[in-house]
């Protein structure tokens, strides 16, 4: 027992580094995860006393055990059930499948990151880029929404800034846990939208299995009051005008809804800009045979670039106006109570409509439409033009803009002879032939909601 043993250098080096590693998970990582949690657990105690809606504890649960919960939810194992005998597949083959499903899914949320990092973020980006501007069609329904209640943004999907944008300004309500697209499954990236909230889902995946994990996540979301922002457009509109909404999410919703539980209240919220960064790869991609986001790294980088050299020489200026509009709150519980079944395709229905109804008129797209509508006109013309059209429309669908035509055409004119889908000639500004998809693009925004020319 006292005899000497001669160990190799790297060998006792190693020994070492596994009984730290052993001390460390038995002894240390135990009492610094409980420190850290109840840090995290104050933290999260004083955000609530200042948020509409709380943050639920759920959206605290570790991603683990989450994951654990989906796997092992009855709906799932029937799922996995059936795909291992649709698939001819063992049923442990199954189950480790639905559990990558569930580690893509599931979010490992971060108060810290979120309120300390992103709303700071969000709001300097935003402002950096446009002036930004909030209207609330119904504030008193908005405020007295239970803080027990699930609430839910459902939103038009016009621009990857819609995210920032909703984030920055619904910061005094809630910390919103998005469902992103594919797009955002690329590490780092990844790492910190999970980290935000933010839960993945593949747009079109036609896996039962996939669909029953995803709709255990939502329902488990849901029942738990964990504040979601949803767009039922499902990606990006290639057109610019509202697009018929996939039921997908909006399915899982009602179809696990507990009228004896927590209610679901649907906020609905139309988004509108001067200018969509995006724009003329959306254009492209309509113009395509699919739905591809063909944006180049080298073009988003060189893009950037040159906005800073615009900046350092100070000649840069913000891409006009981007509003948000809060619409009136729906209550799931009372949409239920007044329908027999299946309310999703009403509730849909309501919702788009509301978000229609919403949609801010800007200078860009007012111009736009003006000048596709009534062919080329002079800076005269365009004022009388706006001003009967606007006349025609609700104040808070015009905004500011309602009782300064003039305003409006001008900072309309300017932005789209920047983008060269204006020219000016003799007095008259005429469409360029190769700006009218530009014009057509903005203009469908708003087409909506404009009057019917006989």
């Amino acid at each position: 027992m006292t005899r000497t043993i001669e160990l190799p250098l790297w060998l006792f080096i190693l020994i070492l580094l596994f009984a730290a590693v052993t001390f460390a998970s038995h002894f240390l990582f135990p009492s610094v995860r409980w420190f850290f949690r109840r840090r995290l657990e104050r933290v999260v105690a004083r955000l609530n006393e200042r948020l509409d809606q709380p943050i639920q504890p759920f959206k605290l649960t570790r991603r683990f055990d989450m994951i654990q919960r989906i796997i092992y939810n009855p709906q799932v194992s029937q799922a996995i059930a059936d795909h291992a005998r649709a698939e001819g597949i063992p049923e442990n083959v199954a189950f480790q499948q639905a559990r990558r499903y569930a580690r893509e899914i599931v979010p490992s949320f971060s108060a810290s990151l979120y309120f300390g990092f992103a709303i700071r973020a969000a709001r300097f980006l935003s402002n950096a880029l446009y002036h930004v501007r909030l209207r609330q069609l119904d504030e008193p329904a908005l405020r007295a929404i239970d803080r027990d209640a699930t609430v839910i943004f459902v939103m038009n999907h016009r621009s990857n800034m819609d995210y920032v944008l909703v984030t920055y300004l619904a910061a005094e309500r809630s910390a919103l846990s998005y469902a992103v697209g594919e797009w955002a499954q690329v590490w780092p990236l990844s790492r910190l939208i999970r980290a935000m909230g933010a839960y993945f889902i593949r747009r079109k995946s036609r896996n039962d299995l996939y669909r029953a994990v995803l709709a255990c996540y939502v329902r488990l979301a849901t029942d738990a009051g964990v504040t979601q922002a949803l767009f039922p457009e499902g990606g990006l509109s290639l057109t610019g005008g509202l697009t018929p909404p996939k039921l997908g999410l909006l399915k899982y919703i009602t179809t696990g809804f507990d009228p004896q539980g927590r209610d679901v209240v649907f906020v609905p919220v139309a988004l509108n800009y001067d200018r969509v960064l995006e724009d003329r790869i959306l254009i492209a991609a309509g113009k395509g045979t699919g739905r591809r986001f063909n944006a180049r790294i080298g073009v988003i980088a060189g893009h950037v670039l040159r906005q800073l050299w615009l900046w350092a020489t100070g000649r840069y200026r913000r891409f006009g106006e981007a509003v948000v509009t809060f619409g009136a709150p729906l209550s799931l519980a009372a949409l239920r109570a007044e329908s027999e079944g299946d309310v999703t395709d009403r509730l849909a229905e309501t919702l788009m409509r509301r978000i229609a109804d919403g949609v801010p008129v800007l200078p860009v797209p007012l111009v736009a439409w003006l000048v596709l509508t009534h062919g080329a006109m002079s800076r005269a013309e365009l004022d009388a033009r706006a001003r009967a059209a606007l006349a025609t429309l609700s104040a808070s669908t015009v905004g500011r803009f309602g009782a300064d035509p003039h305003a409006a055409t001008e900072a309309g004119l300017r932005a789209l002879c920047a983008q060269g889908a204006l020219r000016l000639e003799q007095g008259g500004y005429f469409p360029d032939p190769q700006g009218l998809d530009l014009l057509q693009f903005y203009a469908n925004s708003i087409r909506h909601l404009m009057p019917v020319e006989t």
